[in-house]
Parts: C-alpha cells; sequence; structure tokens
C-alpha cells in the first residue's frame, strides 16, 4: 500500500493549526502531520526535500497566506520551482477574503482556497476537503520515493 501519506501544516496560529489537525482526525485523514509556524521554516522545508533524497516530500501542504517572514505565495512560488516537490498538492487556509489573494493563489497553483470560517462546524468541513483532494491524488503526490 505504499508510504505514509504526508501533509504539512504551514499556518502561524497555534489555535488555527489545532483546528486544522482536529478536522483532518474527525475525517479520519491518515497520514503522517509536521506543522510549522513560519515562513521560513517552509522554506528550509522546501529545499532539505530537495537537497536530500531520504527527507519527507509532502502529498498536501495547507497553506496560510500570511506567514511570518515569506508569505504564502512565496511559499507556493517556491515550491512550485521544486523538482521534487513540485506535484505536492496545496490547500490555501486563510481568513483572507480578498478575490485578489484568491487568483494570484490560483495562478501559482494552489489546488484549492479554504476561507477560515468563524464556526466551528464549518471548520471541519476542511477534513472532508482534505479527503477529497488526497482521493484525486490517489498516487501521492508524485514525490520520488
Amino acid at each position: 500500500v505504499g508510504r505514509q501519506r504526508h501533509i504539512l501544516i504551514v499556518e502561524d496560529s497555534k489555535a488555527d493549526a489545532a483546528l486544522i489537525r482536529k478536522a483532518l482526525a474527525l475525517a479520519f485523514v491518515s497520514a503522517e502531520l509536521d506543522e510549522l509556524d513560519d515562513g521560513e521554516k517552509a522554506m528550509r522545508f522546501i529545499e532539505r526535500t530537495e537537497a536530500d533524497p531520504q527527507a519527507p516530500c509532502a502529498d498536501l501542504i495547507l497553506l496560510d497566506i500570511n506567514m511570518p517572514r515569506y508569505t504564502g505565495g512565496e511559499i507556493l512560488k517556491r515550491l512550485r520551482a521544486s523538482p521534487r516537490s513540485r506535484n505536492s498538492l496545496v490547500l490555501v487556509v486563510t481568513s483572507s477574503d480578498s478575490g485578489g489573494d484568491r487568483k494570484e493563489m490560483d495562478r501559482l497553483g494552489a489546488n484549492g482556497y479554504f476561507r477560515k470560517p468563524s464556526s466551528f462546524d464549518e471548520f471541519m468541513k476542511l477534513g472532508q476537503i482534505v479527503r477529497e483532494l488526497l482521493a484525486l491524488g490517489e498516487n501521492p503526490s508524485g514525490c520520488p520515493v
């Protein structure tokens, strides 16, 4: 059945990261989770994936747009330029409802856009969205094993 799926959560809010983990658990998403709380750490994760064939390669990245040090857009642009990580699925998870942000993330290659809702029940729908995205990419992200 191959390797365990790998999900990278790039989110600077501890509360939102906890909600994301809860949504994934409630939707029975089975994956190894890594959490990074700033853009520089996300860039280093991508660089490490490039440099070390044994380093984890994310099947799915849940990416906040407004991150410290590097924005979600800069991270996504770097990811899509990475030979090993370019096929990772990216779901933007953000509080921004800006049409401009949405267009920009689409242009940079995001696979989806989830605006963080104010209600817990609405936020928990994220888990099902992740399940559906992972099902589309049945073959884990194309990261060379």
